[in-house]
Formats: C-alpha cells, structure tokens, sequence
C-alpha cells in the first residue's frame, strides 16, 4: 500500500494579499472558461496544439488537476482523467479504443449500465460484443478472435460479486496486444492495483468509496503508459468536463478513503459472519469469506474487502414476502449505489450465462455503511421476522 502522503497528494496552494503569502493545506476550487496565456507566443503554441499548459476550461483546471494527479499516484498510472459520472468514465473508455469490426469481450457480471451501453450503443456502430463468463480466467483465450479488441472485466462484480483470474487473462491479453479494462470501483485502489497486474486501464464509480458522502456524481479512468496518448487526444477531442466543486470533494474524500475503508470492511466482515450462521439465510457472497468460491483468487490478488457483499435465503421467498423484510428495515436504506457512510439494501434477481443466478433466488444485497454493527444487526433480526 502506498505511503499516507501519496494518498494525501499535499501541494502548497497559495496565493497573497496585502503583501504576505496566503497558504491553504487544500487547493482552491477554480472555476472557469477563459484561460488566460502569459504571452502571445504561448498563445500560437496553443493553436497548434504545441502547448503543454491548459488552454480552455473544459482541459480541468486546479482543482481537477490536483485530483487527478493524486488518485494517479494511487493508482501506480501514467495519466488520469475525470468525468462527470462512472457511466461517463466508461463511455469513453470503450469509445476511445474501439471502432466499427472490432471485437469487445465482456464480462456478464459487469454493470447494467455498462452491458447497456455496449449492447444498445456500440452494437449500433458495428463493434460486436461476445459475453463472458463472470468466473473467467485463462480458458478466456478460447473466446478471442481476430477480431478482439477489448475485454472488459469487474471483478468482484459489484451483485453477484464473481471474481475474475486478472493475472491470467492479461497475460493472454498482452500477448496477443488486445487491450484490458477494468472497474475497480468494488476494492478501490487501496485493495486492488490492476495497472500492477497488468491490466490497461482501471476506471472507477468516484461516486462511491472515493467520494464517500453520496453527495456527488464523478467517474475516473486511468491509462498506462502504453495507451495514455490515444486517451487523451479522445478526452480532449469530447471536451468532457467535471465540475471542480466535486473535483473538490472527491479530492477531500480520497484522503479519508483508507479510514473509511477500515470501518466498512470491519462492520461487514462482522455482519457478513453472522449472517452465515444464521438459520434462514442460505449463501453469503463475499469475496474474503472462504466460503466464497474465488476466495484463493481474492486472497492472492487483493489486499482487503469493501462493504458491499450480497445473500440469499434458503427459501424462495415470493416478491411480496421479500417486500415486508426490506420494508420494514430502519436502519438500512432503500436506494442504488453504495459506498457511501449510510447502509443501503437492494433486492433482485440476477442472469449469469443466460440462467438465473443462485436457482433463481432473490440476491439481498447490504452496502454496509458507517453506523454501528450491532444496530444493523438487531435491524436485519426485526426484519427476518417478517419473512
């Protein structure tokens, strides 16, 4: 793990008035279109596209900047872009390396969203797309064609939460030049570092752990040194833009990011534990418990656990029975998205591989927040009462 100041990312942002320097520990947030050139010169530069500075507002000013080089650091990356949304993140990074007769392979446990755009969008311009296997590893050189551009994994995927063999499929990957994404957004940074695994390009959902508060909307990707110039002459050709207010606040949770991390790992180890002994509940789905089936996977390749994890019941329950358990919850809330400090729950069922997950069964899914665990555990035992 990377010392606390590469997490920090302090600069010294300051500014003067009335004759003495003003410092500040955070950078200001600034917010603009113009930029102005120190000269004439840098100006023609600019136009020629022989300026290394920024020249408009939409290339990210301070604040963007600052984050950017500090989630980079993080991330062992050459260059990292931000963007108004996870979704948005995504987006891009499909659309910057792939082109109509190319091929992506992907992983059927990613996010909708993500299967979405790829199945209703990219189909739409000729880029076809093959699903893969949520477990994957290297029988994935079976798949790839001529054709195979960019596979595409989540691993864990964030509702079923299968584990994908990184190492193995990069190799493959690397050998044949076919370039590898993945959303890391489940184990962050702090607990997985795929550009070290040899992984291309690693995007998150900022809107959940980076971030912390769910009072924001952002996405990141960052590129290894092999790719970063096609990524970036494609980010700035879009012009994307993130607000530098939530630059700001994605900057200020990222340097809380590993004490947040803590908590949540700790309450849903607990919770995740309890949850297996107890009587009405079949299967718990959590990567860093044994009974998980790529444990051995996550033990070799992760260094710990988010507070996002999945269960189901042993019985069938109907849609109506699973309706009276989530809704009579006090302490969890009902809502998408997670990583945040408040704990959510979700409720669905699932395809893998064009069959229903788990028989079928409703997948209960608990983003453990920052409350304390002994009262989201005496809330989930009212609620099992209702079943």
């Amino acid at each position: 793990m990377n010392e606390p100041s590469d997490i920090i990312g302090w600069h010294d942002y300051s500014d003067s008035f009335g004759g003495k320097k003003i410092t500040t520990i955070n950078p200001v947030v600034q917010s603009g279109s113009t930029v102005l050139f120190e000269n004439y010169e840098d100006m023609l530069a600019a136009q020629t596209d022989e300026y290394s500075g920024v020249t408009y507002g939409t290339g990210g000013l301070t604040t963007q900047k600052a984050f950017e080089e500090a989630l980079c650091r993080l991330e062992n990356g050459h260059t990292t872009k931000a963007f108004p949304s996870g979704v948005s993140a995504i987006i891009n990074t499909l659309m910057a390396f792939t082109q109509s007769g190319d091929e992506i392979l992907l992983c059927d446990n990613v996010y909708g969203p993500t299967a979405r755009f790829c199945y209703t969008v990219l189909a739409k311009y000729g880029v076809k797309i093959s699903s893969l296997a949520s477990d994957i590893g290297s029988e994935i050189e079976a798949q790839i064609t001529d054709k195979t551009k960019l596979i595409f994994l989540e691993s864990p995927g964030s509702n079923t939460f299968e584990i994908q063999d990184i190492r193995a499929i990069t190799k493959i990957a690397s050998e044949r030049n076919i370039i590898t994404v993945i959303d890391n957004t489940w184990a962050t940074p702090l607990h997985l570092k795929p550009l070290d695994l040899g992984v291309d390009v690693v995007i998150h959902s900022a809107t959940k752990y980076i971030c912390g508060y769910s009072d924001l909307l952002m996405g990141v990707a960052t590129v290894n040194k092999k790719y970063a110039t096609t990524f970036d002459v494609f980010y700035h050709s879009l012009e994307n833009y993130t607000n530098p207010h939530d630059c700001y606040l994605a900057l200020r949770g990222l340097r809380t990011l590993e004490v947040r991390l803590k908590a949540h790992e700790k309450s849903a180890y607990e919770i995740a534990r309890w949850l297996e002994g107890h009587p009405p509940v079949d299967k718990v789905l959590h990567p860093g418990l044994p009974s998980h089936p790529q444990h051995d996977l996550w033990k070799r390749d992760f260094t710990g656990a988010a507070g996002l994890f999945a269960f189901t019941f042993k019985r069938d329950y109907s849609v109506e029975q699973i309706g009276a358990f989530v809704n009579s919850l006090q302490m969890f809330g009902l809502g998408f998205s997670w990583g945040g400090f408040k704990s959510l729950i979700t409720a669905g069922k699932f395809k893998r591989g064009g069959e229903w997950s788990h028989g079928g069964k409703h997948l209960i899914r608990l983003n453990i927040g920052l409350e304390n665990a002994n009262d989201l555990k005496a809330d989930l035992v009212s609620a099992f009462q209702r079943l």
